[in-house]
């Protein structure tokens, strides 16, 4: 095993997962899993091929499996936001800009967050991110595109402070999730 290539990846990894989780405790738990993943499956990568590219697919079909057992576990334990409504609290106007592309990253779909971050944050070419999701690369370009307009939309609506605004909720209902590598 190339020890050493996988530990080379650990940063980007973590860099990545934090900002598809929006926490750096299960960023930490994701990138475990990785490359515990990666670690089992070690026979599967073939020697001269892209390890960063399939370090980043294990993620990925990994991230969406815990998105699909998370949305499956929620539709069983349905909560009633009348009953939770006096624990919403709204964000401090007061936070700075990188918390508020933080907010705003996550309110992105996770198929176009992961597009927008392997592209824009890891660098990779569309080619490699159409492997890593699986899907093609003019889709990878389509949702780069609505990822960026989004993103742009969702921060000129962050730096206008609106004491009056309730945080949004979204359900998950509808999401369709990513293809999974075979």
């Amino acid at each position: 095993m190339q020890r050493q290539s996988i530990v080379d990846q650990i940063p980007s990894l973590r860099r990545y997962a934090r900002s598809l989780t929006g926490d750096a405790w299960a960023a930490d738990d994701l990138v475990q899993d990785t490359l515990e993943r990666a670690c089992s499956k070690w026979r599967l990568w073939l020697v001269g091929s892209n390890l960063r590219a399939w370090l980043f697919t294990l993620m990925h079909n990994l991230f969406v499996n815990q998105v699909r057992s998370a949305s499956h576990r929620a539709r069983a334990q349905a909560l009633d936001i009348e009953d939770v409504a006096h624990e919403l609290i709204a964000p401090d106007a007061g936070l700075g800009l990188a918390l508020d592309l933080q907010r705003c990253l996550l309110r992105l779909p996770a198929d176009q967050r992961a597009v927008l971050l392997l592209v824009s944050v890891e660098d990779m070419s569309y080619e490699e991110v159409a492997k890593i999701t699986a899907v093609p690369i003019g889709t990878v370009m389509s949702r780069l595109s609505r990822a960026r307009s989004r993103l742009r939309e969702l921060m000129d609506g962050a730096l206008i402070p609106c004491a009056s605004a309730a945080p949004a909720l979204r359900s998950n209902e509808g999401v369709r999730p990513l293809r999974r590598l075979k």
